[in-house]
């Protein structure tokens, strides 16, 4: 079992988390339940399935959850791109997350691989 607040994949997933709530504030109000809320929850959910992986008993059920959590991340990146196609954020936004997102992602890939 690992302490998943003692994780940097977690830690630097759940600052991206707050990262997308504030940009996403600022979508128009006809996308509250569209685009908003589908960042949101896809990116509560990688601390989320850090934190419930890291519970398990087996390092195999843990890279099963770090493998929902990078899924989850994908959902974001083409979320993102689909946003900034619509001119929801600005070029310069969609660059900045998608290189934390891109970070978040290789590092949950570095350490599932230690897993193994």
């Amino acid at each position: 079992m690992h302490r998943f607040k003692d994780l940097e994949i977690w830690k630097k997933s759940r600052l991206f988390c707050s990262e997308i709530y504030s940009i996403t504030s600022k979508f128009p109000e006809s996308e509250k339940f569209g685009l908003v809320n589908q960042l949101r929850r896809a990116s509560v959910s990688i601390p989320s399935n850090i934190a419930e992986g890291s519970s398990r008993n087996s390092n195999k059920d843990f890279t099963r959850f770090l493998q929902i959590a990078i899924g989850s991340a994908y959902e974001i990146e083409t979320q993102l791109l689909i946003a900034s196609d619509l001119k929801f954020i600005n070029q310069q936004e969609v660059i900045s997350l998608l290189k934390n997102l891109e970070s978040i992602i290789k590092m949950i890939s570095k350490f599932k691989s230690t897993l193994k």
